[in-house]
């Protein structure tokens, strides 16, 4: 259980938006607002904080709102949701944080990993804790819902019973808090819309499509709890964190002959524990992951460069060229020469298509 620190600054949102809600987030620590194609950073560096605070509003009632900053004090956003009262669907990449609805007396922790969904009812409030001197990297994906009920694409009446009357609770009357197990898989998808790198508008088209992709896998997770299909495991969360390094690492490196056993002296884990891991966090054993992740960049060698089938079948860990064609046609359902035909176009069809 997180603990309400005695001296904790408060900072006061009464504002009807996210960006007004970071504004007033900058009148209590300062630094700058900076936008660019629709994107505002607020950067500060003092003896308040250092670090962003950055947010994206998209015009189908949806905000990204991102904290990559450490607090140099302990704060507490108390928000009052008469004015503004989204769904948050929120993720601690790095550090933790706390939060308490106004009625309450516990605070509850948000754990580093941890998918957690939240929202309060109308003229209510809802505490946020910020932790002194503690990384935080947060990525909280808020939903208006009057606005966003309002686009024809979005089909709430998919979602599981509990999480489709809090999206059409559009009059704010009811509290609402789902504290997930950890998601690693998130951690992934976060980390990459943290590291696009592109610019203008291709860079908001991007982060919007991955925003989409972030905020369905919170709505999945949500979806197996209420069926009960989470899958036990018995990890502990620093272990996940290893399989999580592992899985990174073999994807950096997909040509390297990987054992078992070379997996489990290099990790620490038994192979009991490297299997359960795998099939927690990938939905596959070691050896299925390590197939899928060959294949994927031999996809991706036949697309993007001009070596020859048998040069990628080596370059990627494979010995055996017949094999490598049997499951690259299983899992593609086209062959890898067919393939290759298809996405080298000849010279004169090239210049049809230009």
């Amino acid at each position: 259980m997180y603990l309400e620190t005695p001296t904790a600054i408060e900072i006061n949102i009464t504002a009807q938006s996210t960006e007004g809600t970071v504004r007033q987030i900058q009148q209590v620590i300062g630094g700058t607002i900076e936008e660019r194609w629709g994107e505002y950073v607020l950067t500060v560096n003092n003896l308040n904080a250092h670090g962003s605070i950055r947010f994206i509003t998209f015009d189908w009632g949806v905000n990204l709102l991102e904290y990559d900053i450490t607090f140099h004090k302990d704060y507490v956003l108390v928000m009052d949701t008469s004015e503004y009262n989204p769904i948050h669907f929120t993720y601690c990449l790095v550090g933790h944080c706390g939060h308490r609805f106004g009625y309450q007396n516990e605070i509850r922790t948000l754990e580093q990993f941890q998918s957690v969904i939240i929202t309060s009812r109308d003229g209510g409030y809802n505490y946020g804790y910020f932790p002194k001197d503690e990384k935080l990297e947060i990525n909280v994906i808020q939903i208006a819902r009057t606005k966003y009920l309002k686009k024809r694409l979005n089909n709430v009446s998919q979602l599981n019973q509990k999480l489709y009357q809090v999206f059409m609770d559009s009059d704010h009357e009811n509290t609402f808090a789902y504290f997930g197990t950890f998601n690693l898989k998130l951690a992934d998808q976060i980390s990459a819309l943290r590291k696009v790198r592109q610019k203008g508008m291709i860079r908001i088209l991007q982060i919007e499509g991955m925003v989409y992709q972030i905020l369905s896998m919170h709505i999945q997770q949500h979806d197996r709890a209420m069926k009960e299909e989470v899958l036990p495991t018995t990890l502990l969360k620093r272990e996940l964190k290893i399989i999580r390094n592992l899985a990174k690492k073999i994807i950096k490196d997909v040509s390297k002959d990987y054992s078992l056993e070379q997996l489990e002296l290099e990790t620490g884990l038994t192979q009991a524990k490297l299997q359960e891991g795998f099939k927690v966090l990938y939905a596959r054993t070691v050896t299925e992951y390590i197939r899928h992740v060959r294949l994927q960049a031999a996809r991706d060698l036949i697309k993007t460069t001009d070596m020859n089938i048998s040069e990628i079948v080596y370059s990627i860990g494979f010995s055996s060229r017949s094999y490598f064609s049997k499951i690259f046609r299983e899992k593609y359902d086209i062959s890898p020469n067919e393939f290759k035909n298809k996405t080298t176009l000849p010279v004169e069809e090239v210049s049809n298509v230009a």
